[in-house]
């Protein structure tokens, strides 16, 4: 009975790990007519990256259009359209960090209004093409989805490392501000008690000058 459990377990686990690691949703915008809205992810370095945007209207004689840029965290453009009321972009990223897409009506809203943007962001393990994995080395079933799990497991693996190797660093900031705080502490006590013994001394002398001690 007991070994009987025991797979059950892991496969719990493995799907438990399976929803941390799928990184897809949808996102719906509405876009004022002037101005822009912007979604941002952190991702880490070597990440797929995909997403599929589409402007959707309940007047179809009309579609308006926008304009869509992605930039990396150090500025640098991605992905830009203008004038579409569909399309996608797709890159791994080449560094850790903030990546910001902004999508903003283009001035092609005859009607003016809000203008409705679906955008179906997926990232690193959802983002992979299985159905081609599956036809390339020729899996399915079963295998498949142990395949897709252990995508899951890894990617869930690298978050953690990455969470502590940042735990690590703000770890090591803080050691180090503490001391700077504690060094600047006794440094200002010091200057204190200097300043306050000067004071002292210089009161002193006033005082025996005008005879008063």
């Amino acid at each position: 009975m007991l070994q009987s459990l025991l797979p059950l377990r892991w496969i719990a686990v493995l799907l438990f790990c399976s929803l941390l690691a799928e990184r897809g949703h949808a996102i719906w915008l509405n876009l004022p007519a002037s101005g822009r809205k912007c979604v941002s992810e952190e991702i880490q370095l070597n990440v797929v990256v995909l997403a599929d945007y589409v402007v959707v209207s309940d007047d179809h004689s009309h579609m308006p259009t926008i304009a869509v840029k992605v930039t990396s965290p150090y500025g640098t453009n991605l992905h830009r359209n203008v004038n579409v009321t569909h399309g996608q972009f797709a890159f791994t990223t080449p560094e850790t960090g903030s990546y910001l897409a902004c999508f903003w009506a283009d001035g092609h809203n005859e009607r003016g209004g809000d203008v409705s943007v679906n955008i179906d962001w997926k990232i690193g393990i959802a983002a992979k093409d299985w159905e081609s994995v599956a036809r390339k080395e020729k899996i399915e079933g079963v295998e498949l989805e142990l395949r897709k799990l252990e995508g899951h497991v890894k990617t869930v693996h690298e978050n953690l490392s990455l969470i502590r190797n940042r735990e690590a660093e703000m770890r090591t900031i803080s050691e180090r501000t503490n001391a700077r705080v504690a060094w600047f502490s006794i440094m200002a006590l010091g200057i204190c008690i200097g300043a306050s013994v000067l004071q002292v001394l210089y009161l002193k002398r006033f005082f025996q000058k005008k005879k008063l001690i």
